[in-house]
C-alpha cells in the first residue's frame, strides 16, 4: 500500500496562486462590464467584491487541504491580503490600460454621469460640482489612481480577511 503525501504550501504561494487567478476572474468582469456600458453601475461593480472573498475563501480551502486541515489566523491573513494586493494590482492595471489606451472617452462619461447625478441631487453650488468632478478625474486617472487602486486591494483584502480568516481557521493544537 502507498501512502500519498502533499506538499504543504506556503502562505505567500497561496496568496499568489489565488490573487493571480482572482484577479484574471475580476479582470474579465470588468471588461464586461465596460463592454455593455455598465461602469457606473454601483450595484453590479459590487459583484468584485463577490469575486475577492470567493478568491480568499478558496485559497484558505487550499492552503489547508495541504497542511494537514490546519490553518492560523495569521496564516489566514497573510494569504487574504496578498491575494487582495494581486487582485486589486491587476484590476487597477487593466482599468487604467483600458481607459487610457482602449477608450480614452470613458472618464469623460463617467465624470459627466457624476455630474448629472449631483445636479439632479441639487444639493450643491454649480462651483461645488464643478470641484468634485475635477478632483475625481484627478483621484481616478494617471499615477494616483493607479496608487489608490492597489492600495484598495490590500486594504479590501485586510478588511475581507480579518473576519474570513477568522471564519476558516483551524489552529494546530499546541501538544500534539
Amino acid at each position: 500500500m502507498e501512502t500519498t503525501t502533499t506538499t504543504p504550501i506556503t502562505t505567500t504561494a497561496a496568496g499568489l496562486r489565488y490573487g493571480l487567478l482572482t484577479g484574471l476572474v475580476s479582470i474579465i468582469f470588468t471588461f464586461v462590464l465596460f463592454a455593455i456600458g455598465q461602469e457606473g453601475n454601483s450595484g453590479l461593480a459590487s459583484i468584485a467584491f463577490a469575486i475577492l472573498i470567493i478568491g480568499i475563501v478558496l485559497a484558505h480551502k487550499a492552503f489547508k487541504a495541504t497542511n494537514e486541515g490546519y490553518m492560523s489566523y495569521g496564516q489566514g491573513l497573510g494569504i487574504g491580503v496578498l491575494a487582495g494586493g494581486i487582485n486589486g494590482f491587476l484590476s487597477t492595471v487593466f482599468s487604467y490600460v483600458y481607459r487610457t489606451f482602449i477608450d480614452p472617452d470613458m472618464v469623460a462619461r463617467m465624470m459627466d454621469q457624476m455630474r448629472t447625478k449631483l445636479e439632479a441631487a441639487g444639493s450643491m453650488s454649480e462651483a461645488q460640482i464643478e470641484q468634485m468632478v475635477n478632483a475625481s478625474t484627478k483621484y481616478t486617472t494617471g499615477a494616483i489612481g493607479l496608487a489608490i487602486g492597489i492600495v484598495s486591494g490590500f486594504f479590501m483584502g485586510l478588511v475581507f480577511s480579518l473576519v474570513i480568516a477568522a471564519i476558516t481557521k483551524n489552529a494546530r493544537p499546541e501538544f500534539e
